[in-house]
């Protein structure tokens, strides 16, 4: 089964974090794995969806237990 590729722009309108916001992580180096389809600077990019969760999962913060 194929994973299904998401455009920045669908991100943003799945998950509610903007594409500028995606942009601005790619160049930090700390925002979820991408793919480039197209070389260069502006190439095109998208995101597994896999990779989207997967990246939202480890942004998870469990509340409760000890102090933080």
């Amino acid at each position: 089964m194929a994973q299904q590729l998401m455009t920045p722009a669908q991100v943003a309108d799945e998950y509610g974090i903007a594409a500028q916001t995606l942009a601005n992580y790619r160049w930090q180096g700390i925002g979820p794995a991408y793919v480039k389809k197209t070389p260069g600077r502006s190439g095109r990019v998208v995101y597994r969806r896999a990779a989207i969760e997967a990246w939202l999962d480890a942004q998870t913060v469990q509340t409760g237990g000890a102090a933080a």
